[in-house]
C-alpha cells in the first residue's frame, strides 16, 4: 500500500507499521545508549591504562563495543528510532565512570567491567523475553543482535574476572553503586 515503509532484514521482510512501536523505541533507544555508553567508558579506561599491560585487553573489549554501536546506529535509522536526549550526558558520564575506575588500577577498571556487562546482560535478558512474548519470528533478526551482544557482554563480564575484579578496593560497594547507577541510565534512556 501507498506509504507504506518496509524494512529488509536479511531473508525476513518486516513492515515499521507490524511491529510494536513503544517496546521496539525503548528496546533500541536504550540499547543504542547503553553501547555509546560503554564505548565511552572503555575510552576513558584507555586513556588512563592503555600503555599498561591490561591496555590490550580493554581495546579488545572496546572494539567489539565500536561494534555493537555501530549496529545500533543502523537499527535507529532502519526502525527511525530517535536517540535518547541524555547522549551527552552519558558521554561524560561514561568516560568518567571509565578514567576514574581505571584510575583505581587494573583491578578497579575490571571491577566496573563486571559491573556494567552484567548489568547489561540482564537487561539484554529481559528484552529477549519481551520480544520472544511478542513475536519471535517477527523480531527474529533484533533478537539474533541482542543475544550476541549479550553473549559478548558476558564475556566481557568473564575477562573482567580473570583479571581480579574481584580484588579491586571494595569491590562490592564499587559493584553495588556502578550498577544502580545502570539501572538509572536504562531507566531513563528508555523514557527520554
Amino acid at each position: 500500500p501507498a506509504g507504506r515503509v518496509s524494512l529488509r532484514c536479511r531473508s525476513t521482510r518486516v513492515s515499521l507499521e507490524d511491529v510494536n512501536r513503544p517496546v521496539i523505541d525503548r528496546i533500541i533507544r536504550v540499547d543504542h545508549a547503553g553501547e555509546y555508553g560503554a564505548n565511552r567508558i572503555y575510552a576513558g579506561q584507555m586513556a588512563v591504562l592503555g600503555r599498561s599491560s591490561v591496555g590490550p585487553v580493554i581495546q579488545q573489549m572496546w572494539n567489539q563495543e565500536k561494534d555493537h554501536l555501530k549496529k545500533f546506529n543502523e537499527l535507529m535509522v532502519a526502525y527511525r528510532v530517535r536517540p535518547t536526549v541524555l547522549l551527552p550526558f552519558w558521554n561524560v558520564a561514561g568516560f568518567v565512570l571509565g578514567a576514574g575506575s581505571a584510575l583505581l588500577g587494573k583491578k578497579g577498571a575490571m571491577a566496573c567491567t563486571v559491573a556494567v556487562e552484567e548489568s547489561i546482560s540482564d537487561h539484554y535478558n529481559s528484552q529477549i523475553r519481551t520480544l520472544m512474548e511478542e513475536d519471535p519470528e517477527k523480531y527474529k533478526e533484533l533478537l539474533q543482535v541482542i543475544k550476541q551482544f549479550r553473549d559478548d557482554e558476558r564475556e566481557h563480564h568473564d575477562i573482567g574476572l580473570e583479571h581480579d575484579a574481584e580484588a579491586a578496593p571494595a569491590y562490592s560497594v564499587l559493584k553495588t553503586a556502578i550498577q544502580l547507577g545502570c539501572k538509572a541510565a536504562i531507566f531513563l534512556s528508555e523514557r527520554i
